[in-house]
């Protein structure tokens, strides 16, 4: 699929739980989360992280302690270690991104985003996840706020739709490089999922006018919903929002 062709129509008819759709009781980016979202009719946004063993894993931060209560980073644990982890106090355990989409397969349509760092090698992360997914026959799509990871799927998987997360006002080392036009053109974006404190810029307006996909994050109140979807093709959202 090349830029400029029509995306996957299921890219904007769909609203995304974000990390899936989790509460105090069922953990974000856990299996239990993904059903609960197919359940209520919803798409899944999930989150990539690498274990020692390079095997991506449903994880989102670079530390341990806020999901698992353990000391240390995610990428010095090895598959058995991560395997054994428990999410927020429950039962629920890190799932492979294989294991993941075998799960979620056809039932909804799923955004995954793999965490990157600026100047982060993205060579392994990357192939990795195309590695895992290969065989998958249902509706996703990859993203990152990293342009390298993008440009990376860009060379080496141009069929599968890829989008540039973009923030303006979140510090993550990323601010602002989805306004830049070199790196728009060296990731090759097929959609821009820009954060919805940013959605009214006029970079924003104009991709949009495009023709191309905007998908919004994170909308987290039925203000922010109400407000967002007439910016937006497409949210990802979750609390409030989604009731």
């Amino acid at each position: 699929m090349a830029v400029g062709q029509r995306t996957p129509p299921w890219l904007t008819q769909t609203s995304f739980a974000h990390r899936g759709l989790h509460n105090a009781l069922i953990p974000e980016n856990s299996l239990e989360a993904a059903e609960a979202a197919i359940a209520a009719g919803l798409g899944i946004e999930c989150d990539i992280q690498l274990s020692g063993n390079k095997t991506p894993f449903v994880f989102h931060d670079w530390e341990l302690e806020r999901l698992t209560g353990r000391q240390g980073r995610f990428e010095g644990l090895s598959d058995v270690h991560v395997g054994a982890l428990k999410l927020l106090g429950t039962p629920s355990s890190p799932q492979t991104l294989g294991r993941f989409v075998d799960v979620v397969g056809q039932r909804t349509p799923l955004l995954i985003e793999i965490k990157s760092m600026p100047e982060m090698e993205v060579e392994t992360i990357s192939s990795q996840v195309l590695r895992a997914v290969a065989d998958c026959t249902g509706y996703f799509a990859v993203m990152s706020f990293d342009p390298n990871v993008v440009g990376w799927f860009a060379a080496n998987a141009p069929a599968l739709c890829r989008g540039l997360v973009g923030t303006d006002s979140l510090s993550n080392g990323f601010e602002y490089v989805w306004r830049d036009r070199k790196r728009i053109e060296q990731s090759q974006p097929h959609f821009l999922a820009i954060d919805y404190r940013d959605l009214r810029s006029e970079k924003a307006s104009l991709w949009r006018a495009s023709g191309k996909p905007l998908l919004s994050w994170t909308i987290q109140t039925r203000e922010e919903r109400q407000h967002a979807q007439t910016l937006a093709d497409a949210l990802i959202m979750e609390g409030d929002a989604l009731l």
